[in-house]
């Protein structure tokens, strides 16, 4: 993912979904915003949930160019055809799956607020480096990550980065002008109206 100018939409799903309903929701969104990736995060671990979502999800992502990478399952990934995964254990396996997964592959690494972990993932591999939560959220181990650490790795480091978890209107507003993605979910998915909800975020991105 190429870091660009103003902050793109990195969209990430419900933790669980149907299937019969979300595929049809996601298109929707993605009609109508601009999104740059999808992360396919679900709670569950079973291998044939995950199977069935990320094709149905896959063929709504690729008919319309956006990539899709999957969390924590490299193996799936390959299985499926996704564009990569995304890791949540820091930088710890980032160099192995670069090396299974080869050169062309998305891979991520959620490194939470640390800065010394985004470093360790960026030189081993990552494509991007998620840091959150941003705001008050369930993701992480309570911290949050401060505007000063988006500011001193889009000045330092050219690996994009992706902010993510407890976004707000105005969060959006203050770190917009140092981040490259915006990690969307429950922000959206949470309430009647996803289209809506994500294009008011957006709007705050500038």
């Amino acid at each position: 993912m190429d870091s660009p100018e103003k902050p793109q939409i990195y969209l990430i799903t419900p933790p669980s979904f149907e299937l019969g309903r979300f595929p049809d929701q996601l298109a929707r969104v993605l009609d109508t915003v601009d999104v740059a990736c999808l992360r396919l995060d679900m709670a569950s671990r079973d291998e044939d949930t995950l199977s069935r979502a990320g094709d149905a999800l896959r063929e709504v992502t690729h008919a319309r160019d956006v990539a899709i990478v999957i969390s924590d399952h490299q193996i799936l990934a390959e299985r499926l055809g996704l564009d990569g995964v995304h890791l949540t254990d820091s930088a710890r396996s980032v160099r192995a799956t670069r090396k299974a997964m080869g050169a062309d592959a998305i891979v991520g690494s959620f490194c939470g607020t640390s800065n010394h972990d985004g470093i360790t993932a960026a030189e081993a591999g990552a494509d991007y480096v998620c840091f959150g939560p941003v705001g008050i959220s369930g993701l992480g181990d309570g911290g949050t990550a401060e505007t000063e650490l988006f500011q001193w790795w889009s000045e330092m480091i050219e690996v994009p980065m992706v902010a993510e978890g407890g976004l707000t209107e105005d969060l959006i507003r203050n770190i917009a002008p140092y981040t490259d993605f915006f990690g969307i979910g429950d922000e959206i998915w949470r309430g009647d109206d996803p289209v809506a909800a994500l294009q008011r975020l957006t709007t705050a991105m500038g």
